[in-house]
């Protein structure tokens, strides 16, 4: 079913206001980042600035990293969020943007937006780690649709 035939359904079109408030209270989402045969999709926690940027660290073990090399190289990448709570109330935002490093130095912005991210504690345990980069994703792009919930 293409998006156009779910928007006709009783599915709808949610706004960028939507939009907005929605990444602000979820906290965990899928990163998609191109690779030569499929896309490499990771699990990420994430902060939203409210704005444009969502921001995200990658906990760094062994040594290489598919996600930070794949990262490195990627033009664009996609992340989706999405919350079900039943078959008939859902939300999903799909976004497409732009993925950049960020210098520790300049980690403000990230600890700011991180407030609302969700964290697992499997990680905390795991060695060797030998570091973690913060990440900014620049939105260039929304879309928005939900079924069921608050009418807009």
């Amino acid at each position: 079913m293409s998006t156009d035939e779910l928007l006709e359904s009783s599915a709808a079109a949610m706004t960028d206001d939507r939009i907005r408030e929605f990444l602000t209270e979820q906290g965990v989402g899928t990163l998609a980042l191109p690779d030569d045969d499929a896309p490499y999709l990771v699990p990420m926690s994430f902060g939203y600035d409210g704005a444009s940027a969502l921001y995200f660290t990658f906990l760094l073990f062994g040594p290489e990293s598919r996600k930070e090399t794949l990262s490195e190289r990627a033009s664009g990448a996609r992340f989706l969020v999405y919350e079900a709570r039943s078959p008939h109330e859902w939300r999903s935002v799909n976004l497409r943007g732009r993925i950049e490093a960020i210098e520790e130095d300049d980690w403000a912005d990230l600890r700011e937006a991180m407030a609302n991210a969700w964290h697992p504690d499997l990680f905390s345990s795991a060695e060797p780690m030998r570091g973690v980069r913060g990440y900014r994703f620049r939105i260039d792009e929304w879309t928005g649709i939900r079924q069921g919930g608050s009418v807009e």
